[in-house]
């Protein structure tokens, strides 16, 4: 990997270890570019590093907790180390957890905010500028059709997806003049860890929407970023949910979800996820699962 000459324009995807990011990962390698690939775990960027290695690109790994507050530093001096330059920045990093508010270990619903919130709005401002000024490139932030409206039982991870897409649909206008893109994905349920992880499988209203395979999602991200678009929601069932969400009145709507989170076949009345037997009925509430790319 040569570091002389000008800085190369490269992709940047966020939470690359597994699912939704280690697709599009590998599908932006197809452009034969650098891809620097960041996430906490290193088992899980090596793993990611041989897929954009195989599908033509060139990996960069980057071992980085996005807890840190000086992520978006770091990756600046990675990239500058490297001759490289943030060209299109994704955004596929993040963690929900399943239970009750109240319920639920603040600190990690807190946490929630850090990732899913901060640590994208960080990143996506510290690259910006530059995309601007060279009047290329973008970023693609990971949203969910659960931005769609608030989500009881599941109350962060809901209000931290409907950022993500008001502020990526807001930057998408601020640059529609500037040959920057900001394009916001938004799919429903995924075929990977994050529901087992999230607690979010054992719930009927993700039982209800087909699962999406990452690779999926991935293609349709990537294609919608190069058409220029500014909302992407891949798969029919979740466009309709999106449009049931945006219809449908609040009293009609926050008490459906509400019943959809909460009932499953082995629900804690604590809104934990777990089985009652495993959970209050042992004498006290066990942290819901979390996940973090």
């Amino acid at each position: 990997m040569s570091v002389s000459g000008e800085p190369r324009p490269a992709t940047v995807v966020v939470g690359a270890s597994r699912g939704i990011g280690r697709a599009i990962a590998k599908v932006a390698a197809g452009d034969r570019g650098p891809v620097v690939i960041i996430a906490r775990s290193l088992d899980g960027l090596t793993a990611a590093a041989s897929d954009v290695r195989d599908a033509g690109g060139e990996p960069y790994m980057l071992q980085l907790d996005l807890l840190s507050l000086d992520t978006s530093a770091q990756l600046e001096d990675f990239l500058t180390s490297n001759r490289l330059l943030c060209d299109v920045l994704v955004n596929s990093a993040g963690y929900g957890l399943r239970g009750a508010a109240a319920a639920l270990p603040s600190g990690s619903q807190l946490g929630m905010i850090d990732v899913n919130i901060r640590a994208l709005s960080d990143l996506t401002l510290r690259f910006l500028p530059g995309m601007v000024n060279r009047r290329r490139g973008g970023v693609i932030n990971l949203s969910s059709i659960a931005s769609f409206s608030p989500g009881p039982n599941m109350a962060v991870y809901y209000a931290s997806k409907s950022f993500v897409r008001s502020f990526s649909e807001a930057l998408h206008e601020e640059l529609r003049h500037t040959g920057v893109i900001v394009t916001c994905v938004a799919p429903g349920p995924v075929d990977t860890e994050f529901l087992a992880r999230s607690g979010a499988g054992r719930a009927a209203l993700f039982k209800i929407l087909p699962r999406l395979t990452s690779d999926f999602v991935a293609k349709r991200a990537w294609r919608g970023f190069k058409a220029g678009r500014r909302l992407v929601i891949p798969g029919a069932s979740a466009k309709l949910a999106a449009l049931t969400a945006s219809v449908l009145p609040s009293a009609i709507l926050l008490p459906l979800i509400h019943r959809l989170q909460h009932r499953s076949s082995d629900p804690c009345r604590c809104g934990s996820g777990l089985r009652f037997s495993e959970c209050c009925g042992k004498g006290g509430m066990r942290s819901s699962h979390t996940h973090r790319g």
